[in-house]
């Protein structure tokens, strides 16, 4: 069990209203299609998603955005594209009134997964 008291990531989603809960598990989802290999668990509170044990990224609800996280690396690539959305060292925040953009989560994604399967092969 993580320090949160959550056991697993449905625990986790549970806690937030309807509306949310269906934003948090499509990306939950896309995470599963588009890097199947990767574990899923929570860390730092929040669901964390894990590639050959090294971490891959991880997202979090919030009251009035949901947080992405793809350790700086996959900020840094999509910089561009992600400047029209508040962020913080290694963090995005995506509002919760406007769409969320899932093809540019899905494009973080493959180039993490292929960063750490580069790291991996080293």
């Amino acid at each position: 069990m993580s320090d949160t008291g959550f056991k697993n990531i449905d625990e986790y989603f549970a806690g937030f209203p309807e509306k949310v809960q269906n934003m948090l598990q499509k990306i939950r989802k896309l995470i599963i299609e588009t890097v199947p290999a990767a574990t899923e668990t929570i860390a730092y509170g929040m669901p964390a998603y894990k590639l050959n044990k090294k971490p891959l990224v991880y997202f979090a609800g919030y009251n009035k955005h949901i947080g992405f996280y793809a350790t700086p690396t996959g900020h840094l690539e999509f910089a561009k594209e992600l400047s029209i959305y508040k962020q913080g060292k290694g963090s995005v925040q995506f509002p919760l009134d406007k769409p969320i953009p899932y093809d540019l989560i899905k494009r973080i994604l493959i180039f993490r997964k292929n960063e750490v399967e580069a790291k991996v092969k080293r």
